[in-house]
């Protein structure tokens, strides 16, 4: 079988598996799990398939065209570079750690067939925008992702919180979409074509007329899909839908694509200094910021869900600096730990037997009783704030690596202030990420909460989905030794300088964070068990941790998060208030402008249309009225209408001989 072939089943294959199980899923249900995982497998497995054949120096092109359309042809075409195959194999590979995890931790809920199915059509989806060399075919898989996001995240619809979660994903990343849109159509008008291959083409000769416009706007849909400043508020409250699905999203789909996408056409961008000036400005914002959001939040997921942001602004500055390397080499290190860390705090909701649990402040007794949880999250952990030998470090420090050689005016054109913007930002959030891991990890495991009870082992497939990630977040790292080839052939090894100051932030962010706890924790008041009368019906795990007077998560007096932030506490806490923010300069005026032209469409056009349709019913009456059935009345009236008109003739024709 050829590469082209392997390399075409790769997203039909889910593609397929999300068909059936939609159609069979309730008719079948002892085939729901297998069409869920075994579709996606296969495709992980053709991947890597594809990305041995591939061998990361040559280019896997083929195409057809898909329909004339007189100017701009569209085809239906392949594009694998060793970027392409590696993130396939990502995808691959996450999606089914997910389906399988699944298996267990949706075991019981009714609408696991449709989100099985949903999972695997968002799995085809990016497979199809990593593949696909036509930017309209793309932006097909790009809004299928859209739209399963929106099914997935409200996958709990009974509740209010997984509602307006869905619907705030969809609308905000549609709000980013249709500027990318329009960048989509002017890249082709300057280039001729939507192809990859004729647009990098284009754009190595001169031909690209409007560069900035066309970078800005794509930056617009990018900032939106990849939860990039100021389009990223979507994404904590994503947290609303079932675990497994935030473990999909920021790992290997949807938050994914935007930085793929860049990635991809970073030529385009690199065209414009302009462009390459806001997106480092933007990833810097958003590391900071999403670093400071992290280290105030009390729900684990929300935690970790500003943790992608932040982690999301790195590969983003890296692009800034010119370094797509260094930016892809990250997105695969950091899908790794991010599952992990996901599909672990996934272990810890199963443990409690609730969803009320995700409040740090009220955990406790976990480590012992999840010890594979407890292992897998701490490397996982240790992945994310960067420290050797785990591969969280030797990604990020790829991406500080790039920034301090564009600093130093080592990459040519690519503005030097692009360079120590993201440096500085990167350097600051490694210090804040170390502290918000730790926190995590503390508050965790070692928090002084209720002890949800017990509700026996976990499910082998949740428990050895974790130790197979736990793998690649603890020596991925390492890859970079003989990846070279299907990174552009650039070197990804971390320099003495970088290393040291980001190894140095981190242990020091580390460090004063565990000295603030101990302080913290041995002057807070143990929490007191109180008498509870629980309802038959209450959720035990939220009993058990309401038997305990526990302080507000706001005031809880062993935070160091709290102590760390000072007044910027609760300004971190609420995302910096951009939700109120947003709800005042766009919500509240487009609410207001719905109200006026709901009421001008009920009392004026609506009037005229009553009016109109009053009139003719008035006319219709009296046509009625006049039809009596007695013809003397009949003639009577015609008498009486031939007089008024001979009067009325015999007077203007006085009228007119007088003139």
């Amino acid at each position: 079988m050829t590469t082209t072939t392997l390399a075409v089943l790769v997203p039909v294959l889910p593609f397929l598996g999300a068909l059936a199980g939609l159609a069979t899923g309730r008719a079948a249900p002892g085939f729901v799990r297998p069409l869920a995982v075994l579709p996606t497998l296969a495709a992980a497995v053709l991947a890597v398939l594809v990305a041995v054949r591939q061998g990361g120096n040559t280019v896997i092109e083929a195409s057809t065209e898909l329909t004339p359309t007189g100017s701009v042809p569209i085809t239906l075409g392949l594009h694998i570079d060793g970027f392409a195959a590696l993130v396939a194999v990502l995808v691959g590979v996450v999606a089914s750690c997910v389906q399988i995890y699944s298996t267990g931790y949706l075991r019981e809920d009714p609408r696991y067939p449709s989100y099985a199915a949903l999972v695997s059509l968002f799995t085809a989806a990016m497979l199809l925008v990593v593949y696909s060399g036509d930017l309209m075919v793309l932006l097909v898989g790009w809004e299928i992702m859209g739209i399963c996001s929106y099914f997935l995240v409200g996958h709990y619809w009974e509740t209010p919180e997984a509602r307006s979660a869905s619907l705030k994903a969809f609308l905000v990343t549609k709000l980013g979409d249709v500027p990318f849109l329009f960048g989509l159509f002017a890249l082709a008008a300057d280039a001729g074509t939507f192809r990859i291959d004729g647009i990098l083409a284009t754009v190595a000769s001169g031909g690209l007329d409007h560069p900035t416009v066309v970078a800005l706007l794509l930056l617009a849909g990018v900032a939106g899909k990849s939860a990039q400043f100021p389009l990223h508020t979507w994404l904590p409250d994503a947290m609303a839908g079932p675990t497994p699905v935030s473990a999909l999203i920021h790992a290997a789909t949807m938050v994914a694509a935007g930085i793929y996408f860049v990635a991809r056409l970073l030529p385009v961008f690199a065209a414009s200094a302009a462009a390459m000036t806001v997106l480092a400005v933007m990833a810097a914002v958003t590391m900071v910021g999403s670093a400071l959001a992290a280290l105030a939040q009390d729900d684990i997921k929300r935690v970790l869900a500003y943790s992608t942001i932040g982690q999301l602004g790195y590969m983003a500055g890296a692009l800034a600096v010119g370094d797509r390397g260094a930016a892809v080499f990250h997105l695969l290190s950091h899908a790794a730990f991010k599952a992990l860390l996901f599909l672990a705090a996934g272990a810890v909701i199963h443990a409690a037997g609730t969803n009320s649990l995700t409040a740090m402040s009220r955990m406790g007794g976990l480590a012992k009783r999840i010890p594979d949880a407890y292992w897998t999250m701490t490397v996982a952990l240790l992945a994310l704030a960067a420290i050797p030998p785990f591969a969280g470090f030797f990604s990020k420090e790829a991406v500080l690596v790039a920034a301090e050689h564009t600093a130093l005016g080592d990459r040519a054109g690519v503005p030097a202030g692009a360079g120590w913007t993201v440096l500085v930002a990167g350097l600051l959030t490694a210090l804040l990420t170390a502290a918000y891991a730790l926190r995590l990890w503390l508050r965790a495991f070692r928090g002084r909460g209720a002890e949800a009870p017990d509700h026996g082992r976990q499910p082998i497939a949740m428990t050895a989905v974790l130790w197979v990630l736990a793998v690649p977040s603890l020596g991925f790292g390492l890859s970079a030794l003989v990846l070279d080839d299907w990174f552009d052939g650039e070197a990804l090894l971390p320099t003495l300088t970088t290393a040291v100051l980001g190894t140095g932030l981190a242990v020091a962010g580390g460090a004063v964070t565990y000295a603030l706890w101990r302080t913290l924790a041995a002057r807070a008041v143990p929490p007191v068990p109180v008498p509870h009368v629980a309802h038959p019906d209450a959720d035990a795990g939220l009993v058990e941790a309401e038997a305990l007077r526990l302080p507000h998560p706001a005031e809880d007096p062993a935070d160091p998060g709290r102590a760390l932030l000072g007044p910027l506490h609760g300004a971190a806490a609420d995302g910096f208030h951009l939700d109120a923010l947003y709800r005042k300069v766009f919500v509240r005026p487009v609410l207001g402008a719905a109200s006026l032209v709901r009421f001008l469409d009920r009392e004026v056009v609506d009037t005229y249309v009553r009016g109109a349709a009053g009139t003719a019913k008035g006319l219709g009456w009296l046509v009625r009225r006049a039809q009596t059935g007695n013809v003397q009345t009949y003639l009577s009236a015609l008498l009486a209408g031939s007089v008024v008109l001979a009067i009325a003739a015999v007077a203007l024709a006085n009228a007119f001989a007088g003139a």
